[in-house]
């Protein structure tokens, strides 16, 4: 590990858990410095802090809010709760990973521009189906219309 990262991570540990903060707080931490919790870290904190790193995945792994993995610059949140799913969210996931050239699990492409996640609900029915892209909310979507509003985050 980098010296660099190291320092961060003692920065990170002396504001949290040497305050007494939990776990949750230090993965947010982590996550808020390098975009996403890295394993590294989880181990560094681990041994530094005494506590179990299974104890660290548990949380992280429990709580959709934590990333495991490095994410893109632009977040496409695809919403796939009943009404969308039947509305046609599993053709615009499709679209989307065609396009963006997405294979098997793969959710962040390689120029780490966009990551399309699928979720259960975004509570927004009545514009369904409904994919957020960033913060900005595009309802009432179709393959065509949503590979189109793509197309501006491209730039």
């Amino acid at each position: 590990m980098e010296k660099e990262v190291q320092e961060k991570l003692e920065s990170i540990y002396r504001r949290t858990i040497a305050r007494g903060d939990n776990i949750i707080t230090v993965l947010q931490q982590i996550q808020n410095e390098f975009g996403y919790v890295r394993e590294d870290a989880i181990d560094w904190f681990a041994k530094r802090a005494d506590i179990p790193a299974a104890k660290f995945y548990g949380v992280v792994t429990f709580y959709s809010q934590f990333h495991l993995s490095p994410r893109g610059k632009n977040i496409v949140t695809v919403c796939s709760g009943t009404v969308c799913h039947v509305k046609g969210a599993p053709r615009i996931i499709d679209r989307l990973r065609g396009d963006l050239k997405l294979k098997g699990e793969a959710q962040t492409t390689a120029d780490m521009l966009f990551t399309v996640e699928n979720v259960n609900c975004v509570g927004a029915c009545s514009i369904a189906p409904v994919v957020i892209v960033n913060d900005k909310v595009y309802g009432k979507q179709s393959p065509d219309k949503m590979a189109k509003n793509l197309k501006s985050y491209k730039d």
